[in-house]
């Protein structure tokens, strides 16, 4: 993994911005993420507790830090929120008989002994697999917690990336936009983000964790990151966008909101 940037302190200097480094102002880090369409600027809160400063190209330092500065009530808000939230999140032993969930429905693990060597683990025969309703798990990849979590978060990456086959298609003819690739994998603590450019019309990631959600959560989250294809930022055009496609939006939003802090990120008790 490449390092971080150095962080660059901004004071009186005013220079155009660069993608991807790190500002500090007043002591808050914050990375730059430049969008061409963009014409404000915006801050989110990711769920990490960093700071993402997004900004239109040529956006100068000086605009930034006064940008910043304003934003402290609301920035302060979101923090507190975020340790709120964050403390919901469940941490797990994955154990034989712990529930987890794939599209709201409730499966058990189950701990089981190992397959011979020759079978173990292949392409055909993961370290974990959903069969009858139960994830089966090879003993000797549940005594080792941290090769347990990643086999779990692999599975969910495997069926997410399978579920996700042509259920993009109907949304984006439903918001008449391009239909970008589809990716899943680890997002830290975000849902989704979209990403422009490249040869499929831009690439959606998910966070595996999304497909513990009911499935009407996950398909809010898809049209969600769908809607940033033609809009950036969450202004009132994004929310129109949204709501056209989805008009109980706003109510699924807040559904996430609750339901998305009870959903396991990863955490293990070790």
């Amino acid at each position: 993994m490449p390092s971080d940037p150095v962080a660059l302190d901004v004071t009186t200097d005013d220079r155009a911005l660069v993608d991807n480094e790190i500002l500090l102002v007043d002591g808050r880090r914050l990375r730059v993420r430049i969008n061409a369409r963009r014409r404000r600027l915006g801050l989110t809160v990711e769920r990490d507790r960093t700071l993402t400063l997004r900004v239109p190209e040529e956006c100068g330092t000086r605009r930034a830090r006064d940008f910043v500065r304003a934003s402290h009530s609301w920035i302060e808000e979101k923090l507190r929120l975020s340790d709120a939230r964050s403390q919901l999140h469940p941490v797990r032993d994955l154990r034989s008989g712990e529930i987890h969930r794939y599209l709201g429905r409730d499966h058990r693990i189950l701990v089981v002994d190992d397959e011979p060597i020759e079978t173990v683990p292949t392409a055909a025969s993961p370290p974990v697999r959903l069969v009858a309703g139960r994830l089966r798990m090879g003993a000797s990849v549940a005594a080792d917690p941290v090769r347990a979590r990643d086999a779990l978060a692999d599975w969910y990456i495997r069926a997410g990336q399978r579920w996700m086959r042509g259920r993009l298609h109907p949304w984006a003819a439903r918001m008449d936009v391009r239909e970008p690739a589809v990716h899943v994998r680890d997002l830290g603590h975000r849902w989704g983000s979209y990403r422009a450019g490249g040869a499929n019309d831009g690439l959606i990631s998910l966070h595996w964790a999304v497909f513990q959600l009911p499935i009407h959560l996950i398909d809010y989250v898809v049209a969600h990151e769908l809607a940033h294809v033609r809009v950036s930022g969450h202004g009132p055009e994004y929310w129109r966008l949204l709501g056209r496609a989805l008009p109980e939006c706003r109510r699924l939003k807040a559904e996430l909101d609750d339901l998305g802090r009870r959903v396991w990120m990863g955490d293990i008790r070790r």
